[in-house]
This record gives C-alpha cells, structure tokens and sequence, in this order.
C-alpha cells in the first residue's frame, strides 16, 4: 500500500522546485503546431521545446534505473520522445506488464484576447493559475508522469514497465503520430493500460476521467455568384447574395432555431450507461456545465436541464461556423455585392459514428442542388473519429476510486467531453483488449485554445498523484500481458 500522505509531500514538492519553474520556460516558446506554422522546421521552435522536455527528463532519470530517453525523428515529421522505464518488480512476482502513457507538447495558435500582463508566450502565474499557452494543453503531462513514476520508486513500490510517448503534432489531428507508432510497434509492445492526460475536468474538486470523445467532420463552403464585386445598388434585386445562398445551405445541416442537427444519418444511438453517467455528472455540476463559459449577459444555454447540455456536448451532433471569408470589416465595407462567401464548418460527430461517411454526407447535403445555380463546393477536411472507452474492469474502477479519495478527498466522475483526441480512436483499435485512463487538467474557465488559457496548479498535483495510485494498483492486479 502506497503511503499517500507521503506520495503527496514528493509530487508537491517535485511540482513547486521542479516543474513548475520549467513550465514557465515552456509557456514562453511559440511552438505551434504544423498547422498553424507550417514553416516549425525552420523556425526551430518545436526544436528548443523538445530540447526543453528532454533536458529535465535526463536529469532524472538516473532515479529510474535502466530507463532511456531516445528522440525520434521520421523524415518530413514532427519530432517525438519516446521515453521508456523499466518495471520495478515485487519479489517473487512474474514480468511486469506494460502501460502507454501520452502528452503532446505542440500548442495552439496565439488567439486575441489575453488579460493585460499575459499573453500566450508570456506566462503569468496567479495564485494556483499559471496562464500561458500550452501548460495545461499539455505540456504538464511528461513532467507529471515522470514525476508519479519518481514517486513510486521514493516509496520502492513496483509498477510495470512504462512507455512514455510525448508527440509534437496532436494540435494538428496527430498525423504523424500513426507513423510513429508503427515504427515503433516492437518497442511499444502491446500494453494492457493506456494513460492519456490531454483531457478535461468538469471541476477542480475530483479526479474526472473522459469515458467518450467525439469526432469531427469538418471543412470549408464557398459559394461564389459573380466572378467579381458589383455595385449592390444595380445588382441587388437581380444577383441573388452568397451570404443569403450560405444561409439557406447551413438550414439543411441546421435547425437555426434550436440548433439542432437535421440528417438523422448524422446522429448515433448514446449508450445508456453514458445517460446515466452524464445525469450524474450534472448532477455533480449544476449550473457550473453552462456557468464556467463566458455568456454576454442575457444569453442563455441552449437547453434547461443541464443533463441534456452534457449529453449535447459528449453525444450529439453540434455544429460550429469558426472562419468566413470574403466579408469585408464593416469599416471598410462599400455598397458592393459581394462575388463570394466561404465559411469554415465543423461539425462535431457523436464518438461512435463513422467520421469519413458523415463528411460524405456532409458534401452532399451541401453541393446537391445549389440555389439559383451557384457554384457551391464543401472542400472537407480529413474526417477525425470519435472513441467510446471499453468498460472499466474492476481493479480500474477501484483503483480510480482510491486514487481520487487520496489525491482529492472526493470519488471520481465520468462524463464525455466535447472535444477530439484524434489518436484515441487509432489506439483503442489498435489495443481493444487495453484499459484506458483518460483524464486532465483543462476544467472550468482553463479557456484551452482560447485567450487566458491557464494550468490549475493543485489539480496538475493531485493528478500526479492520481497517476501514480493507478500505476500501483495496475501491478498489483496482477494485469495479463494483452493477447
């Protein structure tokens, strides 16, 4: 049994001396992911975070004896760590197994919007928040499992052998990350749990893990009328508008009144144990499952029962228009009707429905019979599945139990989250017979992605600890290697 009053003075501790301060360090490279800065190679700054990541881990991994840090680099692809520590067996005890544990330390783009005295590269620490692009986005996860690993070896507990995997490209859909893990296949092996720690919390108060993710089929529409703008004064009455033919196209896909998906094909059937796991989630919640965003006031939710609000953001379909082009700003808008308007769609998909059929219903829904005739095209994006994790074994939901009543003083919650792991999906076809702990720091006003992104400093710790609790537990029962 792992002392947890002790655990926690070391994860506190190692989190105050050692991991914070470098966080701090890492706020402050704007290492983009490929997406949002295609020329990363030249710019090196993908380079100096990898170079971050691997300076603190080397120093301690002499703490872990026989553990080796190799940086891979595929050609034309984003660089990855690849981090492995051997198991720390009982006496008497048979092989250890193997665990997979994640992190990715690409970021998002800057965003406007930051408080003054922060930004997205220049990190700011108040209180229990470190803002900063990246921190909780998650740069913390390698510090946080190497540190739970460091933990168990202060109190000489075993664990079995881990693989720690920290990508630079998951900002960008985790492409080159399906490279890397075939390339690596043999060295993987074929591990029996999978810790990911890129997800959200719906609180600060619990240890919460994601029990679905959704997909996205996402892409752009254009619709062009005139090959050039023209005066709308002569040409409104007589040239139909873009803006007006785009409208029309989104009320095939959209109910604009309710926000409701229209294509019944676009929708999936929710297990009913993730009903019941999102009433009880908000149930837990309240009014915190719509309160934590920033309404103007008098805006409302979409629904009243904040039940339905979970099950909309874990299970149903939602659509985001998050780009248009083609619109002038208004201070620089004349009376012209415009040649074109182009908007960036995305379409989140529930976690079990086939992503590439819904961006082919998607295309034609939207291209079939354009009104008036325009020249409309949906160019879609690479589709990203959804994930809907197996059932927990008993050891799991005991462990996790444990885990959060030591490092939180509260039990666990499950609930869906909104957003995509792309490299989920690809995972758990990869290992079906692996349990999966997917959990994070991203809870309430972390605003990932957005301005005043921010790490909550205690919940980074008890997650740690969490982690660590697992690890423990997982050897213990005496988890078979995966057939």
């Amino acid at each position: 049994m792992l002392d947890a009053a002790k655990l926690a003075r070391f994860v506190d501790q190692c989190w105050g001396d050692a991991i914070v301060p470098t966080l701090v360090e890492y706020i402050k490279i704007p290492n983009k992911s490929p997406a949002f800065d295609p020329d990363w190679a030249a710019h090196g700054f993908m380079e100096e975070a990898v170079a971050l990541f691997e300076r603190w881990a080397r120093e301690r991994l002499p703490s872990l004896p026989g553990a080796t840090l190799d940086i891979i680099r595929l050609p034309g692809r984003t660089p990855l760590i690849l981090i492995e520590v051997p198991g720390v067996e009982a006496p008497g005890s048979s092989p250890a197994d193997t665990v997979l544990l994640y992190g990715h330390l690409d970021k998002q783009p800057e965003m406007v919007g930051w408080a003054a005295g922060s930004g997205p590269w220049t990190p700011r620490l108040d209180g229990d928040r470190l803002y900063g692009r990246g921190g909780a986005d998650d740069g913390y996860a390698m510090f946080g499992v190497l540190t739970a690993l460091l933990a168990l070896r202060e109190q000489a507990a075993p664990h079995a052998r881990c693989v720690i995997v920290i990508e630079a490209c998951e900002e960008s859909g985790s492409y080159d990350l399906p490279y890397y893990i075939d390339h690596l296949a043999a060295r993987i092996g074929r591990p029996s749990l999978v810790i990911c720690l890129d997800s959200g919390c719906g609180n600060y108060e619990q240890l919460w893990l994601t029990t679905s993710l959704r997909g996205i089929a996402a892409g752009t529409l254009s619709v062009e009328v005139l090959e050039e703008g023209v005066h709308s004064g002569d040409a409104s009455g007589i040239v139909p508008s873009s803006f007006r033919i785009l409208r029309q196209l989104l009320s095939r896909l959209e109910d604009e009144a309710t926000g409701e998906i229209r294509p019944a094909a676009l929708y999936a059937q929710i297990p009913a144990e993730r009903i019941e796991q999102a009433k009880r989630a908000a149930a837990a919640l309240g009014d915190a499952v719509y309160s934590k965003f920033p309404f103007v006031p008098g805006t409302t939710p979409m629904a009243d029962d904040p039940g339905d609000l979970v099950l909309n953001r874990t299970w149903r379909p939602q659509l985001a228009l998050i780009g248009i082009d083609g619109l002038p700003k208004p201070g620089d808008a004349g009376n012209v009707l415009l040649p074109f308007t182009t908007a960036k769609l995305s379409l989140r998909l529930p976690p079990t429905l086939d992503a590439d059929a819904a961006g082919a219903t998607l295309k034609l829904l939207l291209e079939e019979a354009p009104p008036h005739g325009a020249r409309v095209v949906f160019t879609p994006q690479a589709a990203s599945a959804g994930w809907n994790a197996p059932a927990l074994a008993p050891w799991l939901g005991a462990s996790l139990a444990r885990a959060s009543a030591a490092a939180f003083g509260a039990p666990p919650a499950y609930m869906g989250e909104g957003g995509s792991i792309p490299f989920m999906a690809m995972l758990g076809e990869r290992f079906p017979a692996a349990q999966f702990v997917v959990t994070g720091v991203l809870g309430p006003h972390s605003n990932a992605h957005g301005p005043n992104e921010f790490l909550h400093l205690p919940t980074g710790r008890r997650i740690t600890h969490a982690i660590a609790q697992v690890l423990a537990d997982h050897y213990a029962a005496g988890s078979l290697p995966v057939l």
